[in-house]
Protein backbone atom coordinates (compact mmCIF):
# COMPACT_ATOMS: atom_id res chain seq x y z
CA UNK A 1 0.00 0.00 0.00
CA UNK A 2 1.48 3.50 -0.77
CA UNK A 3 0.17 6.49 1.24
CA UNK A 4 0.41 9.93 -0.95
CA UNK A 5 -0.45 13.27 0.82
CA UNK A 6 -1.00 16.39 -1.23
CA UNK A 7 -0.14 19.89 -0.21
CA UNK A 8 0.48 23.61 -1.21
CA UNK A 9 -2.94 24.20 -2.95
CA UNK A 10 -5.37 27.44 -1.50
CA UNK A 11 -6.57 30.55 -3.28
CA UNK A 12 -4.78 32.55 -5.97
CA UNK A 13 -5.86 35.12 -8.10
CA UNK A 14 -5.86 34.37 -11.87
CA UNK A 15 -2.52 35.18 -13.53
CA UNK A 16 -0.96 33.89 -10.13
CA UNK A 17 1.34 31.16 -9.74
CA UNK A 18 0.98 28.24 -7.21
CA UNK A 19 3.23 25.17 -6.39
CA UNK A 20 1.50 21.61 -5.24
CA UNK A 21 3.63 19.33 -3.77
CA UNK A 22 2.86 15.21 -3.07
CA UNK A 23 4.64 12.61 -0.82
CA UNK A 24 4.75 9.39 -0.21
CA UNK A 25 5.69 8.93 3.37
CA UNK A 26 7.21 5.39 3.75
CA UNK A 27 8.21 4.68 0.49
CA UNK A 28 10.68 5.12 -2.03
CA UNK A 29 9.78 7.36 -4.96
CA UNK A 30 10.43 4.56 -8.06
CA UNK A 31 7.05 4.41 -9.29
CA UNK A 32 6.22 3.89 -12.05
CA UNK A 33 3.93 6.08 -13.86
CA UNK A 34 3.04 9.45 -12.09
CA UNK A 35 1.05 12.40 -12.31
CA UNK A 36 -1.53 14.48 -11.16
CA UNK A 37 -5.13 14.87 -12.10
CA UNK A 38 -8.23 17.23 -11.24
CA UNK A 39 -11.83 17.30 -10.39
CA UNK A 40 -13.64 20.55 -11.03
CA UNK A 41 -17.53 20.68 -9.34
CA UNK A 42 -19.66 18.67 -11.50
CA UNK A 43 -16.93 17.52 -13.90
CA UNK A 44 -15.52 14.18 -14.12
CA UNK A 45 -11.70 13.71 -12.84
CA UNK A 46 -9.11 14.47 -16.06
CA UNK A 47 -5.05 14.09 -16.27
CA UNK A 48 -2.99 17.12 -15.96
CA UNK A 49 0.14 16.31 -16.37
CA UNK A 50 1.96 12.88 -16.32
CA UNK A 51 5.55 11.43 -15.81
CA UNK A 52 6.00 8.03 -17.38
CA UNK A 53 9.16 5.71 -15.76
CA UNK A 54 11.28 6.75 -18.59
CA UNK A 55 11.14 9.90 -17.89
CA UNK A 56 8.56 11.25 -20.65
CA UNK A 57 6.00 14.34 -19.72
CA UNK A 58 2.95 15.09 -21.04
CA UNK A 59 0.07 17.70 -20.12
CA UNK A 60 -3.11 18.53 -20.90
CA UNK A 61 -3.98 20.57 -23.67
CA UNK A 62 -5.63 23.78 -21.46
CA UNK A 63 -2.45 23.70 -18.98
CA UNK A 64 0.44 23.13 -21.55
CA UNK A 65 3.54 25.58 -21.15
CA UNK A 66 2.17 27.17 -17.61
CA UNK A 67 1.59 23.89 -15.58
CA UNK A 68 5.45 21.83 -14.95
CA UNK A 69 5.70 18.87 -13.56
CA UNK A 70 8.96 17.23 -11.89
CA UNK A 71 10.09 15.52 -9.21
CA UNK A 72 13.04 15.20 -6.61
CA UNK A 73 13.60 11.09 -5.73
CA UNK A 74 15.84 12.79 -3.06
CA UNK A 75 13.29 14.12 -1.17
CA UNK A 76 10.59 11.99 -2.59
CA UNK A 77 8.04 14.22 -3.66
CA UNK A 78 7.00 15.32 -7.05
CA UNK A 79 5.84 18.89 -7.72
CA UNK A 80 3.43 21.00 -9.82
CA UNK A 81 4.13 23.91 -10.93
CA UNK A 82 0.96 26.55 -11.69
CA UNK A 83 1.87 29.55 -13.48
CA UNK A 84 -0.84 31.67 -15.05
CA UNK A 85 -3.55 30.18 -13.50
CA UNK A 86 -6.81 30.85 -14.57
CA UNK A 87 -10.70 30.69 -12.92
CA UNK A 88 -11.26 27.26 -14.81
CA UNK A 89 -7.92 25.78 -12.90
CA UNK A 90 -10.33 25.66 -10.15
CA UNK A 91 -11.05 22.07 -9.36
CA UNK A 92 -9.36 19.52 -6.72
CA UNK A 93 -5.80 18.22 -7.49
CA UNK A 94 -4.96 14.48 -7.01
CA UNK A 95 -1.35 13.26 -6.90
CA UNK A 96 -1.35 9.65 -8.37
CA UNK A 97 1.27 6.78 -9.12
CA UNK A 98 1.28 3.29 -10.04
CA UNK A 99 3.71 0.60 -9.51
CA UNK A 100 3.43 -3.14 -10.46
CA UNK A 101 0.22 -2.59 -12.06
CA UNK A 102 -1.94 -1.10 -9.09
CA UNK A 103 -2.61 2.94 -9.01
CA UNK A 104 -2.45 5.24 -6.02
CA UNK A 105 -4.46 7.51 -5.16
CA UNK A 106 -4.01 10.85 -3.04
CA UNK A 107 -7.10 12.31 -0.86
CA UNK A 108 -6.42 15.95 -2.86
CA UNK A 109 -5.93 19.21 -1.99
CA UNK A 110 -8.52 22.06 -3.38
CA UNK A 111 -7.22 25.22 -5.65
CA UNK A 112 -9.34 28.10 -6.15
CA UNK A 113 -8.43 30.47 -8.62
CA UNK A 114 -10.46 34.04 -7.84
CA UNK A 115 -10.11 37.42 -7.41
Amino acid sequence: QVQLVESGGGLVQPGGSLRLSCVAPGSTFNFDDMGWYRQAPGKHREPVAVITKSGGRSYAGSVEGRFTVSTDNAKNQMYLQMNDVKPEDTAVYYCVVSRSGEVYWGRGTQVTVSS
